[in-house]
């Protein structure tokens, strides 16, 4: 019997949504019943079908909205933009389809002709987060699609609701039912996929620990094709900045937008020691003025809570280890119900801290490294496993170009948030923070593989090396 699976909102604690686990073997033999009709569609067809589903979520962007808000807790302006983004992948996956993938013809030997194409892959699933349930599995679906795949796509438990929501959206739209499958359930259902050999392949986007263990796992099976997109230890460093007001802004913008649950979040900010006073009071002053309320309040807030009890906890314990190792709390990680997960932001001076966790605190903790010199900060910078987003703040070109230069980062900013990054670009990290396969506007290309022929339109062959004289053989 399926195990049942009840989904809560983050800022109420009441009920949202109830159902069961799916069954991963029935979904992936459905999936792959139905892929050869949708991949031997034309293409014109399939980029059809996905602009109808641009048109679907365009028309029930509210509800659509309010859902999201609801499930994750993200004030409902952040859920709107979330929405909003789901349409506008469409367009962007359709360019990037064509930019990455285009058909090319090139001039071979003897008058033949090599044609480069691409194929989709087959059955792909997709393991999609809670921090952008809609959004980000969307963007590795849509590109699936275009490019003729069937998709089994099991959302995080801790947002079914939107996971199921979005699907009905793609089958509205006119993408065939068993095209396009949703599989609930947790951690156990999410194994169960990744471990189904008649998939081709997995789009994941989540934690580092699931995507180490899913790399462990496909490497058994280097048939099949894997794309991870995993968090960061992301740094801010801010140098030689001449307006102290803008670069407290970006930081705050960059540590607290979405309660800190962006995977391109900062979570370490680096400062010049000594010069660092002005910018630590203005950051701290501005994290005391953000609203932080349940998604329809009014006035709209700038943080909702976390995505349950479970991960407050896990950030209180993680905030308490490091005051115990020493670290000078600016302002602290507070919880004012203590039944429901909504934080405070958190600063907290970090440089004394010896060893520190290189860990992503998902969460609106911001931690404080002071270093003498912008070698040291470089230093900082890169000391980290993870490899998603960077951002400088303040300093010349020259200087900024020895930050780009030097830092490793899949995302790296000038003078803008380390959470900017935009969805008409390839968007991912090196280290534990991808696998090499960024996604966004280069989802295509691990959406298709290349096919090079060589191609005439008659059959011409000659040796000309090696082979006897034919009058040596008849004498």
């Amino acid at each position: 019997m399926a195990a049942s699976l009840t989904s809560f909102e983050p800022a109420t604690g009441a009920e949202l949504w109830t159902g069961t686990e799916g069954d991963v073997d029935a979904a992936v033999a459905a999936a792959r019943a139905a892929w050869p009709g949708w991949a031997a569609k034309p293409l014109a067809v399939r980029i059809e079908t996905v602009r109808r589903f641009a048109n679907v979520v365009r028309a029930k962007l509210e509800p659509f909205a309010d859902l999201i808000a609801r499930e994750t807790g993200k004030p409902l302006w952040e859920a709107r933009t979330e929405a909003e983004a789901v349409i506008n992948k469409v367009e962007i996956s359709v360019s990037a389809y064509a930019d990455r993938t285009a058909q090319r013809r090139l001039e071979g030997a003897l008058g033949s002709k090599v044609a480069v194409r691409h194929k989709p892959h087959g059955v792909l699933a997709v393991l999609g987060p809670y921090n952008f349930p809609a959004h980000l599995p969307n963007g590795h679906i849509v590109p699936a699609l275009i490019a003729g795949n069937a998709v089994v796509f099991k959302p995080s438990e801790k947002t079914p609701a939107v996971g199921e929501f979005l699907t009905k959206l793609y089958h509205e739209a006119g993408v065939p039912e068993d095209v396009v499958q949703v599989v609930q359930g947790g951690p156990a259902v999410g194994k169960a996929l990744a471990s189904n050999l008649d998939i081709d392949g997995l789009l994941f986007t989540g934690s580092a620990r699931a995507g180490l263990a899913l790399h462990r796992q496909f490497a058994e099976t280097p048939t099949r094709i894997l794309a991870l997109e995993m968090g960061g230890n992301n740094p801010l460093v801010v140098w030689d900045s001449n307006d102290i007001a803008a670069a407290a802004t970006i930081a705050v913008q960059s540590a607290f937008m979405s309660a800190g649950q962006r995977c391109t979040a900062a979570r370490r900010l680096i400062v010049k020691d000594g010069a660092h006073g002005p910018l630590i009071d203005a950051i701290a002053k501005l994290a005391d003025r953000i609203v932080i309320d349940q998604p329809h309040a009014t006035p709209a807030p700038f943080m909702g809570p976390v995505i349950d009890n479970g991960a407050a906890d896990q950030l209180q314990d993680a905030f308490l280890e490091l005051t115990g190792r020493g670290g000078r709390i600016i302002r602290r990680l507070d919880r004012p119900n203590e039944d429901l997960p909504f934080l405070t932001p958190a600063i907290i001076d970090v440089t004394e801290v010896e060893l520190r966790p290189d860990a992503e605190l998902f969460g609106p903790v911001l931690q404080v490294i002071r270093v003498p010199d912008f070698e040291s900060a470089l230093a900082e910078a890169n000391a980290t496993r993870y490899g998603l987003a960077a951002s400088l703040i303040g300093g010349s070109p020259e200087l900024y170009d020895r930050f780009w230069a030097n830092v490793r980062a899949g995302v790296i900013n000038w003078n803008k948030p380390t959470n900017g990054a935009p969805s008409n670009a390839p968007f991912g990290g090196i280290g534990l923070s991808g696998n090499h396969r960024p996604s966004a506007y280069y989802a295509a290309d691990y959406c298709a593989y290349p096919v090079t022929s060589s191609e005439g339109e008659s059959a011409r062959a000659s040796i000309g090396v090696g082979l006897r004289d034919p009058n040596e053989i008849e004498g």
